[in-house]
């Protein structure tokens, strides 16, 4: 007996989850996995390469790129106050005028292009990637996995996986979040109202003639072109127009002003034209009135003499008619009569009287 208890304790127990000492090799071969590990990332860390990469021109740029995108896009949001200007009856704008305005005139030209490259890439995304079907896959995975861990767990360890993670309090959107988003839908809602109003009144003859040309040229591309085209077409232009007439500013408004000014020159020669026919024309109505007159007096004058010769009439009596003349009446009242004094006071005596 005495060899067979010395034989078993020349033996270790080798399963590590019933002895300490199992236990202490798991945990000191951890350590040793974690610090072999750890020592290759700081080698590789302070590697030559590394360090050159780390620390050359092309991270140095790049670090340079990413603080200046980081800076304009701040700038970008800091944007959205409401502008001093109002519209043509003295309304104020909303925050998004100069926030559009900010994008769409590249001022901070790193965040209008990735805000062009972001909504370009929904675009095709939304036409070349079933979306609503990835989206719905995932909710049907998630919800998959959650009921099997759950019920597995139940089965095998007595206590749900999914209710074990369940956190003590749901989330909620904070009262002063949900203020903040709806302010901002607001202001951007009432700025494509106004937009649009402004438009329609002609506050700007530009900008609706512009709209004009754009629903123009939808109502037609709309039979060629599918929804995602029109979207991309519409959303280039909209971001590059202002681009190309930043760029250009000076030619295009020297091209502008000559154009306007022959548009004048236009418009009054072809005032001072419609002038001159407009003369002409009452010209010849009084003429023509002057002399449908006279024949008319004639005719009156010969009417009267025959009269005369056939004895129906007097001579004395056809000389008293004579023609009516504009000067014969009246001259008509200019100013509203001025009752007297006397009539008020009697109309104030037969009230009194009859109360």
């Amino acid at each position: 007996m005495a060899e067979t208890s010395a034989q078993q304790q020349q033996y270790p127990d080798l399963n590590p989850y019933t002895s300490s000492n199992g236990n202490g090799s798991v945990e000191q071969t951890k350590n040793a996995i974690l610090n072999n590990a750890q020592s290759t990332m700081d080698s590789i860390k302070n590697s030559e390469t590394v360090q050159s990469i780390a620390n050359g021109p092309l991270a140095d740029k790049a670090r340079v790129e990413a603080d200046t995108t980081k800076t304009e896009f701040t700038n970008l949001a800091a944007a959205r106050q409401t502008p001093q200007s109002q519209t043509a009856n003295g309304q104020e704008l909303t925050h998004y005028h100069s926030f559009f305005y900010n994008l769409l005139s590249w001022e901070n030209p790193r965040a209008t292009a990735i805000s062009y490259v972001t909504i370009v890439t929904l675009i095709f995304a939304t036409r070349y990637l079933p979306v609503t079907r990835f989206a719905l896959k995932g909710l049907y995975v998630l919800l998959g996995c959650t009921a099997a861990a759950e019920a597995v767990g139940k089965l095998v360890l007595g206590e749900g996986i999914a209710s074990k993670m369940r956190p003590k309090r749901y989330y909620t959107f904070p009262r002063e979040t949900l203020e903040a988003v709806l302010g901002d839908i607001e202001e951007l809602i009432n700025f494509f109202v106004i937009e649009f109003q402004r438009i329609v009144f002609a506050e700007n003859i530009y900008a609706t003639i512009l709209a004009f040309v754009t629903t123009f040229l939808s109502y037609f591309l709309i039979k060629i072109m599918p929804s995602w085209g029109l979207a991309l077409f519409f959303t280039t232009a909209a971001y590059f127009v202002p681009l190309a007439y930043i760029s250009n500013k000076e030619f295009i408004d020297h091209h502008l002003n000559n154009a306007q000014n022959i548009a004048s020159e236009q418009a009054s020669q072809l005032r001072g034209i419609v002038a001159e026919h407009t003369n002409k024309t009452v010209e010849l109505s009084q003429s023509a009135i002057k002399e449908y007159t006279a024949k008319a007096q004639d005719l009156i004058g010969q009417g009267k003499q025959v009269a005369v010769e056939k004895g129906a009439v007097k001579q004395e009596t056809a000389d008293k008619v004579a023609p009516v003349n504009s000067s014969d009446f009246p001259t008509a009242p200019k100013q509203e009569p001025t009752v007297p004094e006397t009539v008020h006071a009697e109309e104030k005596k037969a009230e009194a009287v009859a109360i």
